[in-house]
């Protein structure tokens, strides 16, 4: 009998930590997926899940400190990451894939997709970005299938990636502009926006990840 699907909740006490345990667990079982989750902050679990997700929530800096400052952790993903490991990143989880952070100082990011985190630009409309916006898909990937007409998500957030390439945007939102809202490449992919509270979106992308067999390593 094969063994229920590892996922590691990575625990740096930097997101909702205990809701995207639980989305996993309730994507898993809408999907016919066995699966375990575990909220974890040990080098070795992390290593060895079969899916990572890497929740966020705060300030850029404040997030990448709390990873480097658990021994091993960040390497962990890293090493885990580099031998093909599926990966997810929600919202600061997301923003922490690119090169640099541009809050509070400029921060070193694990460098998986280019570009900065910097302040959103968007004259006239509230910041943070708090609520729910649509998604515009921009081409086709194993992330977003299934997630029908119109999909929205549900974004809390004042920074977002700025200079990436095509080739990562997978969907974008309108927030005063384009806002970067889903990123991939490679075995690696992020959401802008908070899955774990995005219902029926956040599950499906949540089921879609767990059932992901990606065809690259990053």
């Amino acid at each position: 009998m094969a063994q229920p699907l590892s996922i590691a909740v990575v625990d740096y006490e930097g997101g909702n930590l205990a809701s995207a345990a639980r989305a996993a667990m309730r994507a898993a079982e809408l999907a016919g997926i066995a699966a375990t989750a575990i909220i974890t902050n040990e080098p070795a679990e992390v290593r060895r899940a079969d899916r990572i997700i890497l929740p966020g929530q705060g300030a850029f800096a404040d997030c990448a400190q709390g990873l480097e400052a658990i021994a091993g952790l960040k390497d962990a993903i890293l090493q885990a990451v580099a031998k093909g490991t599926p990966f997810l990143g929600i919202c600061v989880g997301m923003q922490l894939m690119a090169q640099r952070g541009l809050e509070h100082g400029v921060t070193e990011g694990f460098g998986w997709i280019e570009g900065e985190i910097a302040p959103m630009d968007a004259p006239g409309l509230r910041l943070p970005q708090m609520g729910w916006n649509e998604l515009e898909l921009h081409k086709p990937h194993p992330l977003t299938q299934g997630l029908g007409p119109a999909p929205h998500g549900y974004f809390v957030h004042s920074y977002a990636l700025r200079n990436t390439t095509d080739d990562v945007l997978l969907a974008s939102a309108d927030y005063g502009g384009s806002v970067p809202a889903i990123v991939g490449r490679g075995n690696v992919a992020g959401t802008q926006f908070h899955v774990e509270k995005s219902q029926t979106v956040g599950l499906k992308i949540l089921a879609n990840f767990l059932a992901w067999q990606p065809e690259e390593t990053l």
